[in-house]
């Protein structure tokens, strides 16, 4: 090569040549990001359909990070239909005007386990690629894991009372809770003063022993739509409860 070209770099256009080119990734890049959901086997069927060309599963591979896409596996969210997004539009919208003080006027409350040894909380690690099969760079489980159950409150006002309990809970034994631990958090918190109560639609809270229990009581709650806990501000105490319980490590219930 030196002696007919006076250089030993590579012509160009020289070697093989890729068996899909700029356009062909245009359209696969179209194709991946119009159907996330497909595994790389069923878009290595679709491509050899699509581009007429025999392509393998590990051509496709390289073609997907050629196209500067990644395989992730999919967060787990809750399933929100068309019914519930638009309930949550409506709930935005009706409490947008919400003053400051009007929103000091609620009672946020909620229930969260609690896991014993390795937390509930996932971890990041640093690592190298050598270091993938470190075992101190794994994310440590076990099967069914000793756990507890946390009710608390809170307001604008302060934090209320929390009751732990193992296992897990009904109507009934939610309404002992109530009476037990929200209404003397709520006569501490608000001393006298009118308030809303906040809870998510939980089976237990929902049922009717449950909502007649509050009429009963007089006690105003907030509407609240379904699969939307990102809603209440009570889930980033819980985050960082548990992050300080998985500080301390405890390894027996009663720790």
């Amino acid at each position: 090569r030196f002696r007919e070209s006076g250089t030993i770099s590579v012509r160009k256009g020289q070697g093989r040549k890729t068996i899909l080119d700029a356009r062909d990734l245009r359209a696969l890049k179209r194709h991946c990001t119009t159907n996330r959901n497909a595994t790389v086997k069923e878009i290595t069927e679709w491509a050899q359909e699509y581009f007429q060309k025999p392509l393998s599963v590990n051509t496709i591979h390289r073609a997907i990070r050629r196209c500067q896409l990644k395989l992730y596996s999919a967060k787990k969210k809750p399933f929100l239909s068309k019914i519930h997004k638009l309930r949550r539009f409506h709930w935005a919208r009706d409490h947008l005007k919400w003053s400051v003080a009007k929103w000091k006027t609620v009672l946020w409350s909620d229930e969260s386990r609690f896991e014993v040894l390795f937390g509930n909380l996932g971890r990041h690690v640093i690592w190298t690629k050598e270091d993938k099969d470190n075992p101190s760079c794994y994310q440590r489980s076990v099967q069914n894991p000793a756990s507890l159950m946390v009710w608390g409150c809170m307001s604008a006002c302060g934090m209320g009372s929390l009751h732990v309990w193992k296992g897990s809970i009904n109507a009934e034994k939610y309404i002992q809770v109530l009476e037990q631990h929200m209404l003397p958090s709520r006569r501490h918190l608000f001393q006298g003063r009118p308030c809303i109560f906040q809870q998510d639609n939980a089976r237990p809270h929902s049922a009717s022993i449950t909502t007649s229990w509050l009429r009963r009581r007089r006690i105003r709650v907030l509407k609240w739509p379904v699969c939307s806990p990102d809603l209440s501000p009570i889930e980033n105490i819980w985050r960082i409860i548990k992050r300080k319980v998985g500080n301390e490590g405890p390894r027996r219930l009663n720790s």
